[in-house]
């Protein structure tokens, strides 16, 4: 399992200068609007001293991050699902992602132009909304009518998803983010953008971030941070950090002489599943799992040592995996 991450906003509001300081990628940068005609990808590093700790105690010949791939598209702009600017022709860049970061501009600095002539995050944040719910009602309904006719002949399935597609298209057409039907089998075979989990990155200064922005997002049930996109910093660990939160990850570990890795998998998964991260034969011939935590496994100095103090653990099937484990696969 990766993170994926999609980067939508309006044009000009620090989209692109985010996507070329975290991926270190050049991008096209430009002060004006549609600069981004192809949807720009890259792939970078979890920063993780946990991992570099665990390399250098194995003296591991190599050492592999989990990573994240961030997805950068054309700015949107009102009026993108009539055509209007370039945005809307690349959404389905970002359709397979597991997260949508939308980036708002707070900052006050009026040398950069604004495409709608003033700095108003809640008016950009509804723009970029109604865009993703107008993209995702031209998915619903192309599924619309064949989910409505099997309906009608009495499948049960059927019946169930045209009730799920008449709730969430109410939805859209208020331009409202349906987070809530994430889970439904329709709604996550037809990845709705809308669907998805949100984190919203304001740019600007803390005091520029309105309050009544803040709460707007808290009532969707989305997250936010605040980073100043002209001396970005830690940007890239802040919105990884809270990428993994909002979706719910953690990382565990293998180490040893060849290799030292981190795997990224969800909060709640079992020995055999995590074991399946590695690969998928590990799953379905899971016999047990070596455990220690990280830190524990540092402190004893090496898996040996650990073994001889008594601190390696052996774990059964239903063992939970915890965010930080030195795993070991035992399999027949």
């Amino acid at each position: 399992m990766k993170l994926s991450l999609g980067i939508v906003g309006l044009p000009n509001v620090g989209k692109s200068t985010l996507f070329k300081h975290i991926t270190k990628n050049e991008v096209n940068i430009a002060n004006y609007p549609f600069c981004t005609i192809d949807p720009n990808i890259g792939v970078v590093a979890v920063p993780d001293e946990r991992l570099d700790k665990l390399a250098a105690m194995s003296a591991s010949k190599k050492k592999i991050p989990a990573v994240v791939e961030f997805y950068d598209i054309a700015g949107l702009v009102k009026g993108a699902n009539k055509g209007e600017g370039l945005g809307n022709q690349f959404l389905s860049h970002i359709r397979e992602t597991q997260a949508i970061v939308q980036v708002l501009r707070c900052f006050k600095a009026g040398d950069i132009i604004h495409v709608e002539n003033s700095v108003d995050p809640i008016r950009d944040m509804e723009i970029i909304n109604t865009e993703l719910a107008l993209k995702d009602l031209e998915t619903v309904d192309k599924v619309w009518k064949k989910t409505e006719g099997e309906a009608k002949t009495g499948k049960k399935d059927a019946q169930k998803d045209l009730e799920i597609l008449k709730k969430v298209k109410e939805k859209l057409l208020s331009s409202q983010l349906v987070t809530e039907f994430k889970n439904e089998p329709i709604i996550r075979n037809l990845q709705l953008l809308t669907s998805k989990a949100q984190i919203y990155l304001l740019n600007g200064k803390p005091e520029d971030a309105p309050a009544e922005l803040i709460e707007k997002i808290k009532t969707f049930g989305a997250d936010y941070i605040i980073v100043d996109l002209s001396n970005p910093g830690a940007a890239l660990v802040e919105l990884i950090k809270k990428s993994y939160a909002v979706l719910n990850l953690i990382s565990f570990f293998t180490t040893g002489e060849d290799e030292s890795r981190a795997w990224t998998i969800e909060q709640g998964w079992k020995a055999p599943q995590a074991a399946g991260a590695i690969h998928t034969d590990f799953e379905k011939k899971f016999i047990r799992a070596e455990t220690i935590y990280w830190e524990d496994l540092l402190k004893a100095g090496s898996w040996q040592k650990a073994r001889q103090q008594g601190k390696i653990r052996s774990e059964g099937k239903d063992y939970v995996a915890r965010d930080g484990d030195v795993l070991e696969i035992r399999h027949s």
